[in-house]
Order: C-alpha cells, then structure tokens, then sequence
C-alpha cells in the first residue's frame, strides 16, 4: 500500500487500440473499492467511440475522480499525492514513448513522470505489433527507469471463452503489480492447472 494509507489508482487512457482495457481497469477498481484517478488523451476519445460506440462521459463515469489532460495543476501531477502507482491501458507508443524521455506535455504523461520519479509502480500497457527497434529500445530505457511493460497478451491456459474473458484476465494480471487481486482472474494452482498424473 502506498504512503499514508492511500487506495488511489491513477488510470490512464491514450489513443491506442484496446479503450476496452481503460473500462475494464476502471470497473476492477470499483469493483476493489480503489479510488480510480482518471486521466485520458484527446484520441482517446475517438478511439473509444470507434471500438465501444461509447461517450467520453461513459468513460468518466466510471471513474471515482476524472481530470482533464490540460490540467497541469492536478493533484496527480505532484508526488506528495500518495497513490499505488499509475496504469496506463491503453499505452501508445506516442505516450509511451513521450514518457520515456521524461519531456512530458500532457496531464497523463506528466502524471506517469511522477509515479517513476516517486518509485511507484507505472505499468504501460502497450498496444502495438509488430514492434520496431526504436520502440524496443524505449522499452528497454522505461525498464531501466523503473516502469513495467505489461502488454495485454492473451493467457490460453485460462481457457477463455469469450473477448470479454480474454480482457479481464490481462487487466487483472496487470493490477496484480499493484498488489491488488481482482476476482475474475483465473490463477495456474488455484483455479486450473496440470491433470494429476499427465506427463508434463
């Protein structure tokens, strides 16, 4: 748990592909009872109209707190507002990689700045393929700098049978860096795993 007893998620949404992942994070959070703090880039917006045929109001009402991309002054953008950290899901390369070189512009990058200067979990949930070797070396310099790349790649052992169960598996294995347990994760051990007496 963060300082002072804080149960503050900061949740940020850009424009890459994925704005179900952004929904889903935040419903976890009210699911936990974590305070979500959100924060979401212009294109979000389009994007989010163009894959879920949702409204930006959709999005903020899921949120315990919304703040708008140009407010520099917000109370995520300083480090004495103690959170667990930030998610960014969706994660563009763009965000990504405005992040990475620590010359942020917007609220979300400025707040993600923060989370690694404060050495609080920022997990990137990047959306792009294939990648590049510039988009590599980003990555490598944000784990060198304390974030978590944390793509949302399926998980087959869970036997998914819809997207819907695909999506929750990857939000909750990300909020699992958090330390926070969602309960729609299936877990290799708990919920499934080998046959008793199958050759691995």
């Amino acid at each position: 748990m963060a300082e002072g007893g804080a149960n503050r998620l900061i949740v940020g949404v850009s424009g890459a592909s994925g704005a179900v992942y952004g929904l889903r994070v935040l419903d976890a959070c009210a699911d936990m009872g974590v305070e979500s703090h959100l924060v979401a880039s212009k294109s979000a917006v389009q994007t989010l109209a163009q894959e879920t045929g949702l409204a930006m109001a959709d999005l903020n009402a899921k949120a315990s707190v919304v703040h708008r991309q140009a407010d520099i002054g917000a109370a995520i953008a300083s480090g004495s507002f103690p959170t667990l950290g930030m998610i960014v899901a969706p994660c563009s390369v763009r965000t990504m990689s405005e992040i990475a070189t620590g010359v942020t512009s917007t609220l979300l990058t400025r707040a993600a700045d923060v989370t690694l200067k404060e050495r609080r979990p920022l997990v990137l949930m990047v959306r792009e393929t294939p990648f590049h070797l510039g988009h590599l070396r980003t990555m490598v310099r944000l784990a060198e700098m304390g974030a978590i790349i944390a793509p949302p790649l399926p998980a087959f052992y869970a036997k998914p049978q819809t997207i819907a169960e695909l999506v929750d598996q990857s939000v909750g294995r990300a909020l699992d860096l958090f330390g926070l347990s969602w309960s729609p994760v299936k877990r290799w051990g708990e919920d499934m795993g080998p046959i008793v007496g199958e050759e691995a």
